[in-house]
């Protein structure tokens, strides 16, 4: 049973990776109930920069790209780990949620809870064998600056 769960993990990082146009150089986080497996995974990648939420220090917009695993989770609890999440995303950070098969009218709840927290969702958002991923990225690449 938990190689067959270390299997699906294994198959969504591709897809998120791809979501998300990683480069290597990036800084990543990683959030779900299977994050340090997520962490590990993708430093035997080549992805260095990535940090479990376990170990990814203090908010401060430090990390380029989230990558949240939320399969076996309710929408409604992703909506706090979401508010945390975002301190941790840099202005131009783009976000890639993995959850189980929705119905329409969840997927429908998915969208309008990113689109509350000042995220677009991106064409090419996938479903896959184990779920589905939407990509996203900040409604606010660069935001205006105050005049002193």
């Amino acid at each position: 049973m938990a190689l067959q769960q270390a299997a699906a993990g294994n198959r969504i990082i591709e897809p998120m990776i791809a979501l998300a146009r990683c480069s290597m150089q990036q800084r990543i986080l990683v959030a779900g109930s299977k994050s340090a497996e997520m962490m590990l995974d993708l430093h035997r990648r080549g992805y260095l920069g990535a940090a479990a939420t376990a170990n990814c220090g203090r908010p401060a917009g430090q990390y380029d790209v989230a990558l949240v695993d939320w399969r076996r989770h309710t929408l409604s609890s992703l909506e706090t780990t979401l508010d945390w999440l975002m301190n941790f995303l840099s202005p131009l950070g783009r976000l890639v949620v993995f959850v189980d098969a929705q119905k329409p009218a969840a997927n429908d709840s998915l969208r309008a809870l990113l689109e509350k927290r000042g995220c677009v969702i991106e064409q090419g958002s996938t479903l896959h064998e184990c779920g589905c991923a939407l990509s996203t990225r900040r409604r606010q690449a660069h935001p205006m600056r105050k005049a002193a």
